[in-house]
């Protein structure tokens, strides 16, 4: 009878809500022209923003700082995820499609090298070293993903308080023309208004979370479908690599081949007979390691090494030599040269600007200072990019010659007493060099070897290492005098006549012997 009561009295008041199951009223709000605009604001506008908006987050990765986070969405079904390399550029990822707006990014640099990164280069620590960032990536971009969707709620919420003010006025507008309805309460506003917006809260908050897993899930089958044939840098980010054109005419004769810098080619040597305009502007000697080779290996030798040359202009690139002399590309050079057997190669210090640093060792009381390790790592990084691009050029050279890797040899004894040693005082009215500086320029040129060294492991070249004695070392046994120039010399610091020898004699040794 109550009950009858209760009913009867809903009847005769409209505006009394009747009371449904929670499901029906959700289908029925789910039906409403209001409700589905405020899913789709939520959906095609909040999505977005919540992706913009949300902070990449910080990890580390082989020693290595990286941001996770996804690129700015733009109106396109699919794209590709992107890497950025902070100071440089940004690379698309084309291999990882990505349907939907959350497209991966990363974001690299500058790269710094240390212990960690050096883990990857390591063959006992490689695939543990993988694995651990591997899963240090993953957990990051979870780590967003996660304040990802705490972020899209607050901006589904917010969406729905701005709708649901919106509807409040309408009603109020509405119910004050009504003449029968009267004077509308805030209680009355509150019980017409409130199930509206909580259930339009809900639909959307449920429809937005929704779209932010299949974004997700979008994102991970694109990453994981796109990672899954990629076995290289050069897969993953496209390559770019001009190699240098050919120059002059195609010669036969020679067995062997130096390209480099100062150090093979002897400069402050005896003259080479019969020098050619190029022999004379690179300053060739004719003790060189090219004529030392051909002495030792009894094979005839090209030198097309040149003083001052570096990867960018004078290996890969033409190199002026005073005035108006220019020197063609020395791979160019190489491309030429008809039936060659095997290349040696010295490159580095003048990619570095070696003789800053150890002038500005000697001038300075102490030269282990943040700055110029800085300029240090950054000029490294550099060379390490130009000699992927030189090991590209070697090892597509016609042929297909055995490639000799010369590393850098220490021009000081490190961790040596330089008291009594005159080529580490230095000129007149400057500290000159001691234990610690000379240990210094010793882990600097170990920094360098290391990158020759690596890059030659990628490609399995010859390594030779020059069995040169230090300056400030004790005086050779076997009496034939200093490997390297000292200061009192016309060129300090580059080999002697029986430096250039005894690099030539540890190099013959590490040559494919022809076939008889």
């Amino acid at each position: 009878m109550a009950s009858s009561t209760a009913q009867r009295a809903r009847e005769a008041d409209p505006a009394t809500p009747r009371r449904r199951g929670p499901l029906r009223a959700l289908w029925r709000e789910l039906r409403s022209w209001p409700t589905l605009v405020v899913l789709a604001v939520c959906v095609l506008g909040g999505l977005p923003a919540t992706i913009a908006l949300t902070p990449a987050q910080d990890v580390t990765v082989l020693g290595q700082h990286v941001q996770l986070g996804a690129r700015t969405p733009t109106p396109s079904v699919s794209g590709p995820a992107q890497l950025v390399q902070i100071g440089n550029t940004r690379l698309d990822i084309a291999p990882l499609q990505v349907w939907g707006p959350m497209r991966p990014q990363l974001t690299l640099g500058p790269v710094q090298r240390n212990a960690a990164a050096a883990q990857v280069l390591d063959p006992q620590r490689t695939v543990a070293a993988r694995a651990q960032a591997a899963d240090t990536l993953t957990s990051g971009f979870v780590r967003w993903y996660v304040w990802g969707a705490l972020g899209l709620v607050g901006v589904c919420v917010a969406i729905c308080a701005v709708a649901g003010c919106i509807r409040t006025l309408a009603l109020l507008r509405r119910e004050s023309r009504t003449a029968a309805t009267g004077h509308v309460t805030v209680a009355d506003l509150w019980h017409r208004g409130a199930g509206t917006v909580g259930r339009t809260t809900v639909l959307a908050l449920t429809t937005s979370l929704l779209a932010w897993a299949a974004c997700g899930a979008l994102a991970y089958a694109g990453a994981t479908r796109g990672l899954s044939d990629i076995r290289s840098l050069t897969q993953l980010v496209g390559s770019y690599h001009l190699s240098p054109s050919p120059e002059g005419p195609t010669v036969f004769g020679y067995t062997g081949a130096v390209i480099g810098d100062s150090r093979v080619a002897r400069v402050g040597g005896p003259p080479v007979p019969d020098a050619s305009p190029e022999d004379t502007a690179c300053e060739r000697s004719a003790d060189s390691l090219a004529s030392e080779l051909a002495l030792v290996s009894g094979a005839p030798v090209r030198n097309l090494a040149c003083s001052g040359a570096s990867i960018s202009q004078g290996l890969r690139g033409p190199q002026a030599r005073g005035g108006d002399t220019s020197v063609p590309a020395q791979v160019g050079l190489l491309k030429q040269i008809a039936g060659l057997r095997w290349v040696v190669v010295a490159i580095g210090p003048n990619d570095l600007g070696w003789s800053d640093f150890l002038a500005y060792c000697f001038g300075v009381p102490d030269c282990a200072d943040r700055f110029t390790a800085g300029e240090f790592d950054y000029r490294l990084a550099a060379f390490d990019r130009d000699y992927g691009d030189l090991l590209q050029d070697l090892t597509t050279l016609p042929g297909h010659p055995q490639i000799v890797i010369a590393t850098s040899y220490d021009v000081f004894a490190p961790g040596r007493d330089t008291a009594d040693c005159p080529d580490a005082r230095g000129p007149a009215g400057v500290p000159g060099l001691d234990r610690a500086k000379t240990e210094l320029m010793h882990e600097r040129n170990q920094a360098l070897n290391d990158v020759l060294r690596a890059g030659a492991a990628k490609y399995a070249l010859t390594v030779v290492d020059p069995p040169l004695e230090p300056l400030c070392s004790p005086p050779p046994v076997d009496g034939l005098g200093p490997d390297l120039q000292g200061l009192g010399d016309r060129y300090p610091f580059h080999p002697t006549g029986v430096g250039s020898l005894r690099i030539a004699a540890a190099t013959a040794r590490l040559l494919t012997p022809e076939p008889s």
